[in-house]
């Protein structure tokens, strides 16, 4: 069995695709530093955390979905030094599940890390995530939601709900706390301070910008508009590619627009929670590497609009600034305009 195990388990929206797209792309410089990365490739470690929590839909992810926290745990049983298992909704886990995952382990040293932010900023971003991969549901509508199935709720955002579902399973000096470096810290802190966490030492080439882009106040609403129209794309993958990659990420990205943020009423239940996670980490004494403080709420929050400000005559207009774009989108798939196409038919033609 290994002799180490390291379980980041998230949260969501906290560097998680940055850090784990230098791990995948630099596999074999992570295993010469002595951590292995079991599975065949990111995908099996989400088919993994969702494997954990017994998800009934699993096949729809894949033929080999189901099954796979026990491929990753089988290969690390055979590996002897130290493992590295990371997905974001291994946090969704329930305090059961999570003690069965800790033991499936055993004998090995499990250290649970947590990478975080604070609450205001996670909620924003969390549902800004939901939405771009279908989700309709408002903003103000998410305090409100229920059940542990879900990925975009505070099942998964609130870290002190994960803490307490999550930090009892080890000694509180094998959870390690990170909490996201602010904006004046080097771009490559936070890489930094994980790798220092897990054991990682050589130079891991780093990507020059975050690979999730923000959506503005205006575009994010529109999207969410859009989404309850398409009933067709239920598929993990038709959603991945179209709704978050050619809507969101490829279009409404380009149009711009404003920052959004919470109502007076969602930002006053993100402090408290805010709060209610930094007593209870100093309180444990889990391992923060970071600045606790910068898990709180701010007091000077950047100029943000609510959502809930948005007019029908801003939709409209980034609705025509997309239609305009998609539309040669589809004239391009079609074979280009019209004189481009007569040109291509007459230089096929055959001579007399």
């Amino acid at each position: 069995m290994a002799e180490r195990v390291f379980l980041h388990i998230g949260l969501p929206k906290t560097g998680t695709t940055y850090l784990q797209g230098v791990l995948w792309e630099n596999r074999d410089l992570v295993r010469r530093d002595g951590v292995l990365l079991p599975g065949d490739g990111h995908r099996e470690h989400l088919w993994a955390a969702l494997d954990v929590q017994g998800r009934r839909r699993l096949r729809r992810r894949g033929p080999r979905a189901k099954g796979a926290w026990g491929r990753l745990r089988d290969e690390l049983a055979r590996h002897p030094g130290t493992g590295l298992v990371t997905h974001e909704f291994f946090c969704g886990a329930s305090r059961e599940q999570a003690e069965r995952v800790v033991a499936d382990l055993a004998p090995a040293e499990v250290h649970v890390v947590i990478t975080a932010r604070h609450t205001a900023g996670m909620l924003a971003a969390g549902w800004q995530e939901m939405v771009k991969n279908g989700g309709t549901a408002p903003l103000e509508d998410i305090p409100h939601k229920k059940g542990s199935g879900s990925e975009f709720s505070w099942r998964t955002w609130d870290l002190h709900g994960v803490l307490r579902r999550w930090g009892g399973t080890v000694p509180p000096e094998r959870v390690h706390v990170l909490p996201m470096p602010g904006k004046g810290e080097p771009p490559d802190r936070h890489w930094r301070n994980f790798a220092g966490v897990v054991g990682l030492r050589s130079e891991y080439p780093l990507p020059d910008r975050a690979a999730n882009q923000s959506l503005g106040v205006v575009q994010v609403e529109l999207l969410r508009r859009v989404n309850q129209h398409l009933a067709g794309f239920k598929s993990p993958g038709d959603r991945g590619r179209w709704i978050r990659g050619y809507l969101a990420e490829q279009h409404l990205v380009a149009q711009g627009g404003e920052r959004f943020g919470l109502t007076d009423e969602l930002l006053a239940d993100c402090r408290l929670r805010s709060e209610r996670a930094v007593r209870m980490i100093r309180r444990r004494g889990f391992d923060v590497v970071g600045d606790v403080e910068a898990l709180l709420v701010p007091d000077d929050l950047p100029a943000q609009r609510p959502v809930t400000s948005v007019t029908d005559g801003e939709l409209v207009d980034a609705a025509g600034a997309l239609v305009a774009v998609m539309l040669a989108d589809v004239r391009e798939l079609s074979g280009g305009t019209t004189e481009r196409r007569a040109r291509r038919s007459a230089s096929t033609a055959p001579t007399a």
